[in-house]
């Protein structure tokens, strides 16, 4: 968690001091975090500080894509419908992937994909900006599977150049 808010402090102060209007993220973690669960982090910041973590949410090992996307759907909805941000950090994680030697879990590309797409369409459909990191991924494909992931999100027209340059509060 720590290492999630200090890659994004940085920007969200940048933000929350230049940005009229934005003054509360909140910062949907899906990165493994050594196989024992991933978070959906709720923060109201001043001065970037965390006053609030809502949902952590536990997976066994070995799970896969149904549960897995299930989980996401249900708890990136719950939690964006109680927080009304002004903004999302999605850490996009990618040692949930089948097979990587750190995360445990056993989700495939699509399943990364997917994911993604559930976290954009949540954003979207309330008209929340969203800033997506990446992290974890301790294999050679998981570039790829990342770069198939954009091209479904512009595809599907959750993202592109005229969303970045008209959303507010942007």
């Amino acid at each position: 968690f720590s290492l999630t808010l200090l890659l994004v402090r940085l920007p969200l102060q940048f933000l929350f001091e230049r940005v009229p209007g934005v003054s509360k993220a909140t910062i949907i973690d899906l990165d493994a975090h050594q196989v024992s669960n991933f978070a959906v982090f709720s923060t109201v910041l001043l001065e970037v500080q965390v006053r609030a973590i809502k949902r952590k949410v536990e997976l066994e090992w070995g799970t896969e894509d149904t549960e897995y996307l299930q989980k996401v759907h249900t708890h990136v909805e719950g939690a964006l419908n109680e927080l009304k941000p002004d903004i999302i950090v999605y850490n996009a994680g990618t040692d949930i992937l089948d097979g990587d030697p750190l995360g445990g879990l056993a989700i495939s590309p699509q399943g990364i994909v997917k994911r993604d797409e559930v976290v954009f369409k949540a954003a979207r459909s309330r008209g929340i900006p969203i800033l997506m990191v990446t992290s974890g991924g301790y294999q050679k494909r998981t570039a790829r599977i990342i770069a198939d992931s954009i091209l479904n999100l512009h595809n599907l027209g959750l993202i592109d150049k005229e969303l970045a340059t008209n959303c507010p509060p942007c």
